[in-house]
């Protein structure tokens, strides 16, 4: 049964964390409005969100995303069952799953924890800048 469902999940659809990232323009990727999106998202809390949502998942974790090859991971999800009904009836489209998701993800039990410590983290330092390089002689 597994075999079937893994050579079939190429019709799932794709949710990539950018689509749903209040830190990306939509030229980076965003698809849904920055007030509904959510901060830089995991391929596991999506995985997770998905689950709750009663929505089957598989997380590719190898695959990276086209525009921005540097972020890896990607979500399948399966919003139709093989006779066409919903697994869950409030999401009918792609776009509802993002949204919903981007909803959830906040709330997310490993992120409630860590939340404050997260903007002190963007100075990032001067170890991100290297002494050498410049100008090379000729």
């Amino acid at each position: 049964m597994m075999d079937g469902e893994m050579a079939n999940i190429k019709k799932w659809i794709v949710l990539y964390p950018v689509y749903i990232n209040s830190k990306k323009t939509i030229v980076e990727g965003r698809r849904i409005s920055t007030s509904k999106a959510c901060e830089n998202p995991t391929c596991a809390e999506i995985g997770d969100c998905c689950s709750y949502l009663k929505i089957p998942f598989a997380i590719e974790i190898d695959k990276a995303y086209p525009r921005d090859f540097m972020q890896r991971g990607r979500v399948r999800a399966l919003l139709k069952r093989e006779d066409g009904t919903l697994y869950n009836p409030a999401i009918s489209s792609r776009k509802q799953l993002m949204l919903h998701v981007a909803e959830l993800v906040p709330r997310h039990p490993g992120r409630t924890k860590k939340q404050e410590p997260a903007s002190t983290s963007t100075a990032a330092g001067p170890s991100s800048k290297s002494g050498k390089g410049g100008k090379k002689k000729r």
